[in-house]
């Protein structure tokens, strides 16, 4: 689904060129993601993926891993019975891609910058 990571740049699904932030839910891309608080997830910014209630979250957290993800908000989400892999967004896309195609009902949250 995910075709290509720019770092830092862009990433492309299904043929288009997204150059910020981006979700992934239920196969449908929500292009131009803006956190609340910039560099830090809250769970207001990701609201839509818990509504969704995916088997799996993974969140990318930039090219250098900067955007934030506080524990107590990991905590939550498994708390729904979600599965939630937070990593640098170049490896991000990698895992989303391997559960995409094994079938798994599996969103995306990815910071494309810093």
């Amino acid at each position: 689904m995910i075709e290509q990571y720019k770092t830092g740049s862009h990433m492309t699904v299904q043929g288009t060129k997204y150059y910020r932030d981006l979700k992934i839910i239920d196969g449908q891309v929500k292009g131009n993601w803006w956190r609340k608080e910039g560099h830090r997830l809250d769970a207001a910014d990701i609201s839509d993926i818990l509504s969704a209630k995916p088997d799996v979250l993974v969140i990318g957290t930039g090219y250098a891993g900067h955007m934030h993800v506080p524990e107590f908000l990991l905590a939550a989400i498994e708390g729904e019975h979600i599965e939630v892999i937070a990593e640098r967004t170049s490896d991000a896309t990698k895992t989303f891609n391997r559960l995409f195609n094994q079938g798994k009902d599996v969103a995306g949250a990815f910071h494309l910058t810093c």
